[in-house]
């Protein structure tokens, strides 16, 4: 870690070069830190490079796989933020367990005074999905390393990039759109609000440290609503069909072929709500006022609706 006090901060974010990742350091840069982006392939955070001053930014190659490339990515680091994450069944115990205990227990002996991991609202040793199992063993992996580490269980992340509402208005150009488990209930939370508590947890651990955060959005909605409030905002009006169970079965049996919709994990994972319990302290509890999903999302669905946003001008006027 820095020895001098006066020095920015270095702050290591283990694949940091996603889509959470680029809010994560667009928030830690406006607090004059130093960031290192540590991915497998450092070239993708590119993108970053952007956003900094000349210097501030270190693109480093790094494998959560690979415990020697972690070491030297959290080497002399003030902080390391731990996002990686998968649906990749085959890889979630290396990365979501082994990985992030490594990563922990890398960031502890370098001497860092924060670790934040990256977890997921329904992670659960009795979950019935692998994901949320291996997330809910890589909490405790990284408290078995890093007592004092700062757990943040986001649910559905939602913004500009995702793969979350695009997804959902680029099929509503189907003749019929399908909605599956159409009960199931989110909570999304904006990615610059996720992005905001990354930032506090890494910076301010005596606050933070040792503390786990449900992060949700401010609205909890049925898959079924959210839907319908995807159309809405992206101005369309599509012809919606509600999927039984039994066929969500049949499509998540498929998983395993190139370009299938769903996994049949991401279907056990679809079966049980997806909100905040009230167990954990929240957004709330850091000084964030989560932002909700219909007061940005417009911005970016517009091009979905017919006409681009002169389509929406037009509607409105």
């Amino acid at each position: 870690m820095t020895s001098d006090p006066t020095a920015p901060k270095i702050i290591t974010l283990i694949g940091g070069g996603g889509f959470i990742g680029r809010y994560a350091a667009e928030a830690l840069l406006r607090h004059n830190v130093r960031l290192r982006i540590a991915e497998r392939n450092p070239k993708s955070a590119h993108t970053l490079q952007p956003l900094s001053r000349v210097g501030q930014i270190a693109l480093l190659p790094a494998n959560l796989e690979k415990p020697e490339t972690i070491a030297a990515a959290v080497a002399g680091a003030d902080a390391v933020v731990n996002l990686v994450g998968t649906f990749d069944t085959n890889k979630q115990e290396a990365l979501h367990v082994d990985g992030a205990g490594d990563a922990a227990r890398l960031a502890a002996e370098a001497g860092a005074s924060a670790f934040v991991q990256i977890s997921a609202l329904g992670a659960d040793l009795e979950g019935p999905s692998h994901y949320a199992e291996t997330k809910a063993k890589g909490e405790i992996a990284v408290r078995a390393a890093f007592p004092h580490a700062t757990i943040l269980r986001p649910s559905t992340v939602f913004g500009a990039e995702d793969e979350f509402t695009n997804r959902f208005a680029g099929m509503m150009d189907l003749p019929a759109t399908p909605i599956m488990a159409p009960d199931t209930r989110f909570q999304p939370v904006f990615v610059r609000d996720l992005g905001e508590a990354i930032a506090r947890a890494a910076l301010d651990p005596a606050t933070h440290g040792g503390k786990t955060y449900e992060v949700a959005g401010p609205d909890a909605m049925s898959m079924r609503e959210l839907n319908h409030q995807i159309a809405d905002m992206a101005g369309r009006d599509p012809k919606f069909i509600e999927l039984p169970r039994v066929m969500g079965d049949m499509i998540s049996s498929l998983g395993f072929l190139p370009g299938a919709p769903i996994t049949k994990d991401q279907w056990l994972l679809l079966q049980r709500d997806n909100v905040a319990t009230g167990e954990h302290p929240t957004l709330a509890d850091m000084g964030i006022t989560p932002t909700p999903m219909g007061s940005v999302a417009p911005n970016w669905l517009e091009r979905f609706t017919p006409g681009g946003r002169f389509g929406r001008a037009a509607r409105q006027a």
